[in-house]
């Protein structure tokens, strides 16, 4: 079958809405390097597009009509947006889905110790990495710190010009002769991901007290790196190394987003598992006019770790979000939400391995997706007979193809990597648990799960269009 190169199909307008479009991505990946900071981000923006906050209106008892736009958030984790069409609820929604977690390396409830003189922050990290991409390269820390009277300090060190970065130190080339006869995947265990935090000890003057009046002690002498830590820590955000326990830091590749080729035709950023989708999703609901069926988009929290907990898509909260919406707009019944969810039709929206001719030995390459051939569908994802994938229907891919033909959407078909290779999951499965039609979607990345993961622009932008197709035009 032919594969159609996005770039050129598009004309001088187009190319210069694809540049802004672009733009206004990047910005979005360097706001939002966590699910929280993903959420402040977006409530901003479609707060500026006339979204309303759904529990304010839920208390002011307000009635929803056509063309109303409204959301909810869950925990700042998860977000469920709304645009209320002509149509009745009962006929579905048009739901875009994506995820704004991303792989990464957590800081533990008990993490600060000193060793040698070197501070460290000790770790645990979150989703599917290869542990050794993420030694000796620039880190940055983001997150909250929850103090017990409730106040939330917000950290993000190691982004700005001026500020300090942190990594993972690795051992010499000189002295790695056992290390090298590792395998990949042992090479660099996941107790070796500790943070260093710095290496200054703090000044203490001959005969200072400390704060009970007592002489600073041997064990005090020997942790002085660990107390200047916490001296700064206190100083800058009056942070007690007891707050660690209600903490939620995040550690992630320090640095902005950035143009990649000489050409500038792709992105080169953190997160973009899953955030591209997530980012072109929530831009599509904003563009899209009013149109005859309920548009949503759901961006979640936790999919990398199996859409667990309360801000996972296993979680109640979409289900309950949509009852709340269908109660305002007078259609709530248990059998008019089940009705809802059932005559939806979704696209998941998550990323699909782009080919790497690198490794062209993974990929079985008549089924595989191309940086610059534009959207991707997934029929399925899952790992060898299939397991734990959605499979959409044949009938619902027919009726997608008439649709971004229609509208003269540049997409290909993919499968993830050989047969028996591989395989990975997204949330499509949990949403056809409801019945609804739903098919994974999305945009071809390479390095997906590195600390550094590449896009082409091309593919964003006509992801976007994809969508902005998909909300318009589907009804099956």
């Amino acid at each position: 079958m032919e594969r159609k190169v996005t770039w050129e199909t598009y004309d001088e307008g187009q190319m210069k809405e694809l540049e802004a479009l672009n733009r206004e991505y990047r910005d979005f990946l360097d706001n939002g390097k966590t699910e929280r900071e993903c959420i402040d981000t977006i409530v901003n923006t479609i707060e500026a597009e006339g979204y309303r906050e759904l529990e304010s209106l839920i208390e002011s008892g307000a009635k929803l009509q056509k063309g109303d736009k409204v959301y909810s958030v869950c925990m700042n984790k998860s977000i469920a947006m709304f645009q209320i069409g002509e149509k009745p609820l009962t006929d579905g929604m048009n739901i875009l889905g994506a995820h704004i977690d991303s792989p990464r390396i957590d800081v533990k409830q008990n993490p600060l110790y000193e060793d040698s003189g070197l501070a460290y922050l000790d770790t645990h990290y979150y989703g599917g990495v290869k542990k050794y991409q993420w030694v000796a390269i620039p880190l940055a820390i983001h997150g909250v710190v929850v103090k017990k009277d409730g106040t939330i300090v917000e950290l993000n060190v190691g982004e700005n010009e001026d500020d300090p970065v942190f990594f993972v130190s690795d051992l010499l080339i000189h002295l790695a002769g056992e290390q090298l006869k590792k395998t990949a995947a042992q090479v660099i265990e996941g107790e070796a991901l500790d943070l260093i935090a710095g290496s200054r000890p703090i000044r203490i003057d001959a005969g200072e007290k400390d704060e009970e009046g007592e002489e600073p002690d041997k064990k005090k002498a020997k942790e002085a790196v660990k107390a200047g830590i916490l001296d700064i820590l206190k100083e800058n955000y009056e942070i007690e190394e007891e707050d660690f326990i209600s903490a939620e830091l995040e550690i992630v590749p320090a640095g902005k987003a950035r143009e990649a080729g000489f050409d500038r035709s792709m992105i080169l950023a953190y997160g973009q598992d899953d955030r591209v989708c997530a980012f072109t999703s929530m831009r599509a609901m904003l563009d899209v006019k009013e149109t005859e069926r309920t548009m949503c988009c759901i961006l979640v929290d936790k999919e990398e770790i199996g859409s667990v907990g309360a801000t996972g898509m296993h979680s109640r909260f979409f289900e309950n979000a949509v009852a709340e919406v269908m109660n305002l707009n007078g259609e709530y019944s248990e059998l008019n939400l089940r009705r809802c969810l059932a005559h939806s039709c979704m696209l998941s929206s998550d990323v699909s391995a782009g080919y790497d001719p690198s490794y062209a030995s993974c990929f079985e390459k008549k089924n595989a997706a191309f940086l610059g051939n534009g959207m991707v569908f997934n029929k399925f994802t899952g790992s060898r007979g299939k397991s734990g994938s959605n499979d959409a229907n044949a009938e619902y891919m027919a009726h997608l193809r008439k649709v971004m033909d229609e509208r003269e959407i540049v997409w290909q078909t993919a499968e993830l990597g050989k047969v028996d290779v591989g395989g990975g999951g997204t949330i499509a499965y949990i949403l056809a648990e409801y019945g609804m039609n739903v098919i994974d979607s999305g945009v071809a990345v390479l390095n997906m799960h590195a600390p550094w993961e590449a896009t082409s622009k091309a593919d964003v932008y006509e992801t976007y269009r994809g969508y902005m197709a998909f909300a318009e035009g589907a009804a099956l």
